[in-house]
């Protein structure tokens, strides 16, 4: 699971300094349509005299804290004084700096900054993997995910003839089935442990849906094709080497319902004997908001301002992939290299945008540990 002695995971982060969420309008769109289901968790809670709640794999924070801040204002409108804790966690890589800034109203939309709002809200941050334990073992109320957890813990192996397992051959395809399945129950059980009984995790996952559809493979151009056909150029033209080609794996894997749901489905399972009941699962397609822009300008908007709002988003959360293929030269290079990668596809998309779009697709699960 390691190369080279380093954990896949260690290099992977969303791009910092704000970049991410500021880019990524589809993701937040996704989180503050989850709102209302993360407020009925909550009254469903068993009584408690805090309110602990935990918010895996949540970058900068900047796509969620406008659902948090509504959250939040809802329990304090109904007259909930209950002390809240919020726990971010996310890799040792990631951003937190620019997390805590945004919730302190010192950085991003300061409306949103639900720490400055509210009062007895304490903030705190966690840089370890949700793959593990975080938290001390029935301690958490409400745990929550959204567009993370198809991070796989560690990469199985490199994808020979692609940078995704979604698109790529049997075998590949079946290591990362593998990896995946095993990381599932791993989450599942960790967050068993933190939870309290009759506490709750509300995820909501990139994944496939039943129409076979996921991220950026949803009815027009194949994202994930075009990142593979545009690296694979590169290598065409001996800009990057062979190993660099093949070292721009994407470490993810979208499960199906069925894979998502598998563990609750079997009653001796360690995920049920853990105590977790699925209460509900669906999948939810999001257009992209970006595309969305670009047709309601009515021809006022260039198809290169089209590329310009898109490929940043595109960009914001995969960079990283093939920034790290390229690790061992020199940093300007590799800014020139990825610099180049991306914009060839902002090219592409401008000289003919119909079907350009990242449409996104969730699993969205609610689970409870129960409390017998």
């Amino acid at each position: 699971m390691e190369k080279d002695g380093i954990n896949t995971q260690d290099v992977l982060s969303m791009r910092g300094a704000g970049y991410y969420s500021e880019r990524t309008a589809g993701a937040r769109n996704v989180i503050n349509d989850a709102g209302a289901m993360v407020v009925a968790a909550i009254d469903d809670l068993p009584n408690s005299d805090t309110l602990r709640i935990a918010d895996y794999g949540a970058a900068d924070g900047g796509t969620s804290q406008q659902m948090w801040n509504m959250v939040i204002g809802s329990r304090r409108d109904a007259g909930d004084k209950r002390q809240v804790e919020m726990v971010y966690t996310d890799l040792a890589s990631n951003d937190f700096s620019t997390l805590f800034r945004m919730m302190q109203g010192m950085q991003g939309d300061h409306k949103h900054a639900y720490q400055n709002n509210f009062e007895n809200v304490f903030v705190h941050g966690c840089g370890t993997g949700f793959h593990k334990q975080l938290m001390t073992s029935a301690s958490l109320h409400l745990g929550f995910s959204a567009t993370a957890m198809h991070y796989v813990s560690a990469k199985p192996m490199e994808i020979p003839n692609h940078v995704h397992a979604a698109c790529a051959d049997a075998v590949s395809k079946l290591a990362f089935a593998k990896q995946a399945a095993l990381d599932w129950q791993n989450i599942l059980l960790a967050r068993a442990a933190e939870l309290v009984p009759g506490g709750r995790f509300i995820c909501l996952n990139f994944g496939i849906d039943d129409e076979g559809r996921y991220l950026g493979n949803t009815g027009g151009k194949h994202m994930f094709e075009h990142f593979h056909k545009i690296w694979k150029a590169l290598y065409s033209k001996n800009n990057i080497t062979k190993d660099e080609y093949e070292r721009a794996t994407f470490v993810q894997y979208y499960r199906t319902m069925e894979e998502f749901c598998a563990p609750f489905a079997d009653p001796n399972s360690e995920v049920s004997r853990a105590g977790l009941v699925l209460k509900s699962s669906s999948s939810k397609l999001t257009k992209c908001p970006y595309k969305a822009a670009f047709l309601n300008a009515g021809g006022k908007m260039s198809s290169m301002e089209y590329a310009q709002s898109l490929i940043p988003t595109m960009r914001s959360w995969s960079e990283t992939v093939f920034k790290t293929a390229l690790k061992g030269r020199d940093s300007s290079e590799i800014n020139n290299i990825v610099d180049s990668f991306y914009q060839s596809y902002a090219e592409e998309v401008a000289d003919c945008p119909e079907g350009h779009a990242m449409d996104y697709v969730h699993i969205i699960l609610d689970i409870e540990k129960s409390i017998a």
